[in-house]
């Protein structure tokens, strides 16, 4: 059997081609929306995956004040941060920041199912969320995509 015929091939920075995708955010289910986004951004979808490159595409995230929170999660959900010193720990409602600011909701969740480690905060940066339909990247011509269609 020729074994030169079936070498694995594994993505790096010369090889990986990025794309713009962009999703539009209103009416989508907050957990769902964030988990096929973090699939998006880490390049999961693709055949050349491999885990340890920035092999994903870069998205582009609007409306993200008319997404949708199931059961009592407006009502219940805190973000919880602390500063370090002692008593530091403050909590905000998710009402209180969807009033302030919309976009730290889809943040927050996406980041928390990215990696822990400096590549997950390189994947991060491949992010950009937006409130209302309007965004600054046209000129990068991004790809609108459906949810829906992605596994």
């Amino acid at each position: 059997m020729n074994t030169n015929s079936y070498k694995t091939k594994a993505a790096n920075k010369a090889t990986v081609n990025k794309e713009w995708l962009l999703i539009d955010a209103e009416g989508e289910v907050l957990g769902r929306l964030a988990s096929k986004t973090a699939k998006l951004i880490r390049g999961k979808h693709k055949p050349d995956f491999t885990p340890h490159v920035d092999c994903g595409d870069n998205v582009i995230i609007i409306n993200a004040e008319k997404i949708k929170l199931t059961g009592n999660k407006w009502d219940e959900k805190e973000y919880i941060r602390h500063s370090g010193y002692p008593g530091g720990q403050k909590t905000v409602g998710v009402k209180e920041l969807h009033s302030k600011h919309p976009n730290r909701i889809v943040e927050n969740a996406i980041r928390g199912m990215l990696p822990k480690n400096r590549l997950g905060s390189e994947l991060f940066r491949n992010l950009y969320v937006y409130t209302g339909d309007k965004h600054e990247h046209e000129a990068q011509k991004p790809r609108k995509i459906e949810l829906d269609k992605i596994k």
